[in-house]
């Protein structure tokens, strides 16, 4: 079900390029963490690992996008309307909820910064380090991330956060069909099992557990 670095990738299209990767959190919020507005479960269980990738892509100078939802007006996804409409309180712009979880926070970040974030820019949050917002499941759909990424010569993105089945997997097929290589972080992302990842591996998408990539990237 995982793969250490030795063993990634036997293609040379699809194999992982460490020093032109980047970390994609995906919707590691206050909310969607155990005790939240909307938890998902075993995303507590998964932070200790994203939070070692974290570190290792901190140490290696190597970016890091925070991808985040925020929910603004009637701009929701459809499932959601109707939840929203109710009056849930699921990560609300600026919110204590719609936070980064604690312990991916980077040292002496500031506040997610809302009124930035739904105008489309990348709020810097450390070195090497931003937060941006996607509109619906995809990081790449309506966002700048695709350009924002060549412009660091990225071609590798290694995907981890909260709950595989919708927006990881829709990061995963997005950024597979913009010729970038994937990793998925099978050990470093909610809800994700071992069909998900075969699944990935059909789209060129490798894995590998936290400790491997934590070793590949270092």
């Amino acid at each position: 079900m995982t793969a250490e670095p030795a063993a990634l990738a036997a293609d040379p299209w699809t194999r992982p390029e460490w020093d032109r990767a980047a970390l994609l959190t995906i919707d590691t919020q206050v909310d969607f963490v155990e005790g939240g507005a909307s938890p998902i479960p075993g995303t507590a269980a998964v932070l200790p690992a994203v939070a070692a990738l974290l570190e290792a892509f901190r140490a290696a100078r190597r970016p890091i996008v925070h991808v985040i939802r925020l929910y603004r007006g009637d701009d929701v996804d459809l499932p959601r309307r109707t939840l929203l409409a109710a009056g849930a309180p699921v990560v609300r712009p600026g919110s204590p909820g719609s936070q980064l979880a604690p312990p991916l926070q980077p040292p002496g970040a500031p506040p997610l910064d809302a009124d930035k974030l739904l105008a489309g820019e990348f709020q810097a949050l450390g070195p090497g380090e931003w937060a941006m917002w996607k509109p619906r499941w995809g990081a790449f759909h309506r966002t700048e991330l695709d350009g924002f990424l060549r412009g660091l010569d990225v071609s590798t993105v290694v995907v981890a956060g909260c709950n595989f089945p919708n927006c990881p997997r829709a990061a995963v097929l997005g950024a597979s069909e913009r010729d970038f290589r994937v990793v998925v972080a099978s050990d470093a992302i909610s809800g994700v099992d071992g069909r998900h990842l075969e699944e990935a591996g059909r789209l060129g998408a490798v894995h590998a557990t936290a400790a491997g990539i934590v070793a590949a990237v270092g």
